[in-house]
């Protein structure tokens, strides 16, 4: 008799769990943490790898749910983060002065380095075959204060020029940048890498100089975490940031999935994105590594932006509490 009740009662407690929600082995599975992640741009090689980690099933490996939202440039981001709308920002290296000016969220890992992915284009059969002829032309980026900003004022500083030797215009997204490229209200315009190879196979422009060559320490992309993520959830981040840093070394050793996915998120062709995979793969960090050098040109560009007033204060831009990150 008693061997009788005690398989009732195990009958009973597998029952329960089911009643519950589940199998006695799915309760002991843990739901995953999501997680809400906002891109500065869709169309961006470094940030795809976000969708790598989705299709490589790498964030479910570290018991997350990622998140993926588009916006239109860094001051989206951090007013993404603001709200709390956001967790986790994927950004440029110059939004790191939005903490001084009171948005809760600070970078937490270098993405990118030098900006080997940045590039300069005119449209096609323009007559400006050098930096030279740019001189009080009109350029065309993002947003004000980001990091094609910044870019397109290196052309003017690089040239003798100071920082007024071209007109910066802010366009958005690159769909609107490549038609004013086309209308000729822009001279030149400035995109990722892989967005420049698509423009020029589309015959719509032609690349005058890539920003690798002007730009030697920067970090053009980096990873901000919200304060309350940051304060609540820290295991969680750090899970993140490990599952980050895993889907960058993925993607040195399976280039053809890598490829598949970063072409069908930015809609361009896979030859494009083979063509830039060698040089955004040479900027990505493995660990997240803050670099002085690096540090020293971003406080610069705040400055050259007009972001900020004062010199920034190294606390109020980057924490190392979470790198490096050992995969």
């Amino acid at each position: 008799m008693t061997d009788v009740v005690s398989r009732r009662e195990v009958l009973a407690g597998a029952a329960a769990l089911v009643l519950a929600g589940g199998s006695p082995a799915l309760a002991q599975t843990p739901k995953p943490d999501s997680l809400q992640v906002g891109k500065a741009v869709f169309s961006s090689f470094p940030f795809a790898a976000l969708d790598v980690g989705n299709d490589a099933g790498i964030w479910k490996s570290f018991n997350l749910e990622v998140n993926g939202i588009a916006f239109k440039g860094d001051a989206q981001v951090q007013e993404g983060l603001t709200a709390g709308s956001i967790d986790i920002g994927l950004g440029s290296g110059p939004a790191m002065a939005y903490r001084s000016k009171g948005v809760p969220a600070i970078a937490v890992a270098v993405m990118a380095g030098r900006p080997l992915d940045m590039a300069l284009v005119v449209a096609k059969g323009s007559d400006i075959k050098t930096l030279a002829g740019l001189k009080g032309k009109r350029i065309g980026v993002t947003t004000a204060g980001s990091l094609t900003d910044w870019l397109a004022r290196q052309v003017s500083t690089g040239q003798g020029w100071g920082s007024d030797g071209v007109v910066i215009l802010p366009l958005g997204a690159m769909e609107t940048r490549v038609s004013a490229l086309g209308s000729g209200q822009i001279a030149a315009s400035v995109h990722d890498l892989t967005e420049a190879y698509e423009i020029e196979r589309v015959g719509k422009g032609t690349i005058l100089t890539l920003f690798g060559d002007i730009v030697k320490d920067f970090d053009t992309h980096v990873i901000f975490a919200h304060d309350n993520l940051i304060a609540q959830r820290p295991q969680v981040l750090q899970r993140f940031l490990k599952g980050w840093f895993t889907t960058v070394a993925y993607m040195r050793t399976h280039k053809d999935a890598s490829i598949k996915t970063i072409a069908r998120v930015m809609h361009v062709d896979e030859a494009v994105v083979a063509k830039s995979y060698p040089a955004d793969m040479a900027m990505m960090s493995n660990d997240g590594t803050f670099s002085q050098a690096a540090l020293d040109v971003v406080r610069k560009s705040v400055a050259d932006l007009g972001m900020y007033d004062q010199p920034l204060d190294p606390k109020n831009m980057y924490t190392t509490r979470f790198v490096p990150v050992k995969v």
